[in-house]
């Protein structure tokens, strides 16, 4: 049984950062890759960053140089640290792990407002 628990989110204020962590239970080696998504209220949810068992990595579009997706092997464990957020990342974000199989966390809400 794969568990992702994400951690991290909150509510910070346009400018701010936030670090969002997934522990994933087992070795993360066994995922084809992992990474985030977020779904805004009345939105689909969307990619926001992968990162590849080989180290591959992708951002979208609108957060490519605020955002950057990193894991730490040894904990099982990944980050995704928000630089310069904006009230538009506001979201709740969830943590994707696949193999044939898509595994997903519980999400964690992120708001940026002043």
């Amino acid at each position: 049984q794969v568990q992702l628990v994400e951690s991290g989110g909150g509510l910070v204020q346009p400018g701010g950062s936030l670090r969002l962590s997934c522990a994933a239970s087992g070795n993360i080696f066994r995922f084809y890759g992992m990474g985030w998504y977020r779904q805004a209220p009345g939105m689909q949810r969307e990619l926001v960053a992968i990162i590849t068992r080989l180290g591959s990595i992708n951002y979208a579009d609108s957060v490519k140089g605020r955002f950057t997706i990193s894991r730490d092997n040894a904990k099982n464990t990944v980050y995704l640290q928000m630089n310069s957020l904006k009230p538009e990342d506001t979201a709740v974000y969830y943590c994707n792990a696949w193999t044939e199989e898509a595994y997903w966390g519980q999400g964690t809400q992120v708001t940026v407002s002043s």
